[in-house]
């Protein structure tokens, strides 16, 4: 499966203020074999949105919010909407779902 990326250029400053982490970082969770991922029904209204958290290419435990379109057979486009640090009860469930 390849992922395509795409964001908003100023969302992605505001979100290194805020959570100290790149958009461009936060798509390296998609790379982990064990992420975990669910449907956002709280924001989902105007689209479907996700949330998945994964390992980024760093070994930290982040969580993405994000749109995710299969745009072909082997091809998917994810928008980054916002990305953080796992909380400490996030990286036990991770660490549960991955036993």
């Amino acid at each position: 499966m390849r992922y395509e990326f795409d964001w908003d250029p100023v969302k992605e400053r505001k979100n290194i203020r805020r959570h100290r982490i790149s958009f461009r970082q936060a798509a390296t969770i998609f790379r982990d074999p064990n992420q975990l991922s669910i449907y956002d029904e709280e924001h989902s209204a105007d689209e479907d949105r996700s949330i998945t958290m994964g390992l980024d290419s760093t070994g930290v435990l982040r969580v993405v919010t994000h749109t995710f379109e299969q745009v072909e057979e082997g091809l998917c486009k994810i928008r980054i909407i916002s990305a953080r640090k796992a909380t400490s009860a996030e990286e036990s469930q991770y660490q549960e779902a991955n036993i």
